[in-house]
């Protein structure tokens, strides 16, 4: 199948990197840049104006600089003089400064059953006020089984009973609902 998969990538006009879902970098730099002229820009921001592409990679090449394509749609394109590899780590270091800032959302569940015990109940309760205290969103999800089903108004009052008892640490984000044989509600931290 490998090569067979590889001739129809290539038949189709695709690259089997492409086909694989290995991305690429669509940056043009130095060589790779094919329009005529180009407006430049120099390392310190300062606009040398509109230039030959050629003339452009020699003036790059003297200041031992890469000319790099920033603004591929505009008429002309325009390209700035800059350490290429600087400019990646800074982006890539600057890309993960973002991820860390980011703050994932955690989703916790507590499972119930119509037939749960009051102590039981108590137990998910604080369990939940401890979810929502740390900053995570709840799913709470009563299970049915077998013939358990036809009485969903017992779960219906359990779901309300948790949504009132809850009242002052939490929102309901999503009402009761079924999935499948659950019923199933989602509550955020109140603010």
């Amino acid at each position: 199948m490998g090569d067979e998969h590889l001739q129809f990538c290539c038949r189709a006009g695709n690259t089997f990197k492409r086909r694989a879902g290995i991305s690429r970098n669509t940056t043009r730099i130095n060589h790779r840049i094919r329009t005529r002229e180009v407006r430049v820009i120099d390392e310190i921001g300062a606009q040398l104006g509109i230039m030959n592409v050629q003339d452009a990679l020699q003036a790059a090449e003297e200041r031992d600089l890469d000319l790099v394509e920033v603004a591929p749609n505009a008429n002309p394109p325009v390209c700035r003089m800059m350490d290429y590899g600087k400019y990646l780590y800074e982006k890539q270091k600057r890309e993960r400064e973002s991820r860390k800032a980011q703050k994932q959302i955690e989703i916790k569940e507590v499972r119930l059953r119509p037939k749960t015990g009051e102590h039981d109940i108590q137990v998910v309760l604080n369990k939940t006020r401890k979810f929502l205290k740390d900053g995570a969103k709840v799913r709470v999800r009563i299970r049915f089984r077998g013939r358990e089903i036809v009485h969903r108004d017992i779960a219906l009052d359990l779901m309300t009973r948790v949504t009132e008892e809850l009242a002052e640490e939490a929102v309901v984000e999503s009402r009761p609902g079924f999935e499948g044989r659950s019923m199933v509600m989602l509550l955020a931290p109140a603010a």
